[in-house]
């Protein structure tokens, strides 16, 4: 059986795509869309968990509780034909940085309360509440899969399996779902099926736990010159 893993380019094959492809809302994922598997059709009621469900979910909820710091690359693709790569840093609670690679002429930061999607280009930065954001709930500190979401589906195949999510008040927005590999159990990759139907896939790569991060590269300080946007939903 295929894993349900979804597989991506190699690094140097990958296109790059153009700023003015890139969709603000579905972003990485992490704006403002959630996510379901790629070969399955967004199904947002709630699901009926059997007991092994429940213990996958705790195993993930203790996996999640268990890293206070990361750092890996990225690969994000999407179904519009888009692709891109990067770093990202992560610290617990509340906060992360992704560096695009050059061309794409982005960074985004959170910083606890807020999601900054900055386009160097434009020279624009707008702002999300981190907690309204499908990132936000990775960055909790305290994750839990039930706490203002719905489980609508536990998903297995050989060598991974995935978690889909809803939140309830948003149900319309989209689906996320959380990927992992088995043997070893780590998380490898979310994605992300916004209400526009954009799929939108982040594989994670070169995984680092446990390390120290400067809180520099959490802050994010408009340059000068810049147009901000803020949004409270």
């Amino acid at each position: 059986m295929a894993t349900m893993l979804t597989q991506v380019a190699p690094m140097s094959t990958l296109y790059r795509f153009p700023r003015s492809s890139i969709s603000r809302r579905g972003l990485l994922g992490l704006g403002l869309g959630l996510a379901a598997l790629p070969l399955i059709r967004p199904a947002f009621a709630a699901a009926t968990l059997n007991d092994k469900d429940k213990a996958d979910i705790a195993r993930v909820e203790g996996l999640f509780n268990g890293i206070r710091t990361m750092e890996a690359r990225f690969t994000q693709v999407d179904s519009t034909g888009g692709m891109a790569q990067g770093k990202l840093y992560m610290s617990r609670p509340g906060r992360l940085r992704f560096e695009y690679d050059p061309p794409v002429p982005l960074l985004i930061v959170a910083d606890g309360t807020w999601l900054c999607v900055y386009d160097k280009e434009i020279k624009q930065v707008d702002r999300y509440p981190l907690g309204r954001t499908p990132i936000g709930v990775l960055v909790r500190d305290r994750i839990s899969l039930t706490d203002g979401l719905e489980v609508t589906e536990v998903t297995r195949d050989s060598q991974a399996f995935g978690v889909t999510m809803v939140a309830p008040e948003h149900r319309d927005d989209g689906q996320l779902t959380l990927i992992f590999t088995e043997n070893p159990f780590e998380f490898r990759q979310w994605q992300v099926l916004d209400a526009q139907g954009i799929n939108t896939v982040v594989t994670l790569e070169d995984i680092k736990q446990g390390g120290d991060f400067s809180s520099a590269l959490f802050v994010f300080n408009d340059p000068p010159g810049t147009t901000g946007l803020r949004h409270e939903r």
